[in-house]
């Protein structure tokens, strides 16, 4: 909080963030915030402030320290600390929320933070916090006992062979019942976990029909030249798809070292293994969607459902960072297979990789759920040591990239206004981590390509959103 004393500087820095919010006065509809809060990490809800974080003070301070504890525990059974300040002579509340172990609610409804926006949790959003906050995961659940569980045999020695450095006991067990088990796919009564299913069954499409990978080769966006689905158990995929797309779908141009043959493809090996199976480990199964995996003629796209965890931005995904899987016994499982080197940095990987075959970085992306890498010519080019024999085809290249980046922007900053409408362009700032002028810039385009408009004024208006 800022106190008396505090210059003008120090209070620009009360920022609405992931775990503050202002408000001019209070009323009983802010008990979702408070939720929110209790869902999220926690936070402080200040009674008293302008939206850009200014203090005007309350009127009846003490009304309030009285009726909001018991009001807020009442209607939500979160337990607050509710507080009276003076800062700039001005009597102001802060309410301050610790995050639940249990999932909490607002008249049956269940809402979180994203950034400084409260959303309201619904469909698989709802499925996996509820989830969470059980301390389960979607592959820790048993399977459907009516389908059975046929282990297939290859795949469990496959695993034995390739765990043998990291899990050298793994060879030796001869009860697979025992060594799933061990791993953790198994429930204390032995019923398979939804984990072993998809790893280890002889057929987990069975159940999960949509736990396949596509593969396509495209002419253009619209037109398919060739295509192949990938099914079989998640082992089964993890080899083949590699194989398949050296065999069927990409080029191995053939150079010479001396006397010595070298076909290399032509994008790198390791960087595709690493992306397809961070594709099977961190996929949404619960979606009916499957991988899919598109050739083009300059690019090739990895894209799986399952949005990252709100400790990871896709940012984040070109640094070291936190390692959150979706499917963690899946990913357990692939680490001690030696699939995956360690978590938190296979994306690390795929770049290192691209760059030391010379070429570019792939691009991540996040949209709608999806998640994409992209590899190919339209990816950001690392400058050439020495000046390119040919400049005139640089600028076309830099174009695109740039035309490309922008367009991504738009979108962007569109989606955030489509899921909060009172959005203002400082909001969008924070949420994006980009500047105002910029998002003010982008929203004049939004405007003119005739996709939103205002409507009312800057402090109670909105933007309408046009098909």
């Amino acid at each position: 909080m800022v106190a008396l004393g505090e210059t003008a500087s120090q209070r620009m820095t009360l920022i609405e963030n992931h775990e503050t919010e202002f408000k001019l006065v209070w009323k009983d509809e802010f008990l979702r915030n408070v939720c929110a809060f209790a869902n999220a990490d926690g936070g402080v809800l200040h009674i008293g402030y302008s939206d850009k974080g200014v203090p005007v003070g309350v009127e009846n301070p003490r009304k309030l320290l009285e009726t909001l504890p018991n009001l807020i525990n009442q209607k939500t059974g979160v337990v607050s600390i509710v507080k009276q300040k003076t800062v700039n002579d001005k009597a102001v509340i802060e309410i301050l929320v610790s995050p639940s172990s249990v999932p909490i609610s607002y008249h049956g409804r269940y809402f979180s933070r994203s950034g400084s926006v409260v959303l309201e949790l619904q469909g698989r959003e709802l499925g996996d916090f509820l989830l969470r906050k059980s301390g389960l995961t979607w592959d820790a659940l048993e399977t459907d006992k009516a389908y059975g569980f046929n282990p297939d045999m290859e795949s469990v020695e496959l695993f034995k062979k390739l765990a043998f450095d990291r899990l050298p006991a793994a060879r030796d067990e001869k009860d697979t019942g025992v060594l799933l088990g061990k791993l953790n796919l198994f429930k204390p009564d032995g019923t398979p976990t939804r984990a072993a299913f998809l790893l280890f069954d002889n057929m987990p499409q069975r159940q999960y029909p949509q736990a396949v990978v596509k593969i396509g080769r495209f002419a253009n966006d619209a037109d398919i030249l060739t295509s192949d689905i990938v099914s079989g158990n998640l082992f089964q995929q993890a080899e083949n798809v590699v194989a398949i797309l050296r065999t069927k779908y990409l080029l191995s141009p053939i150079t010479y070292e001396g006397t010595h043959r070298r076909e290399k493809l032509e994008y790198p090996y390791n960087a595709l293994r690493e992306a397809i199976f961070n594709a099977l480990i961190h996929r949404d199964y619960n979606t009916t969607s499957a991988i899919q995996i598109r050739v083009n003629q300059d690019t090739l796209s990895i894209a799986n459902e399952g949005k990252l965890p709100p400790e990871v931005s896709i940012d984040d995904l070109t640094r070291v960072h936190l390692s959150k899987p979706r499917n963690p016994l899946i990913a357990d499982v692939f680490y001690k297979a030696g699939y995956i080197e360690s978590w938190g940095r296979g994306t690390l990987k795929i770049i290192r990789e691209c760059l030391d075959a010379g070429l570019p970085k792939p691009i991540f992306l996040e949209e709608r759920g999806v998640i994409r890498v992209i590899f190919g010519s339209h990816a950001p080019i690392t400058p050439p040591i020495t000046p390119p024999i040919t400049p005139p085809i640089t600028p076309p290249i830099v174009a695109t990239k740039k035309e490309y980046e922008k367009n991504t922007l738009i979108d962007r900053i569109y989606r955030v206004i489509v899921s909060n409408n009172r959005i203002s362009a400082t909001g969008i700032a924070k949420e994006l981590g980009i500047g105002r002028e910029t998002v003010r810039e982008y929203m004049d385009k939004l405007k003119k390509q005739g996709r939103i408009k205002r409507v009312g004024g800057a402090r109670a208006g909105y933007w309408e959103i046009i098909p």
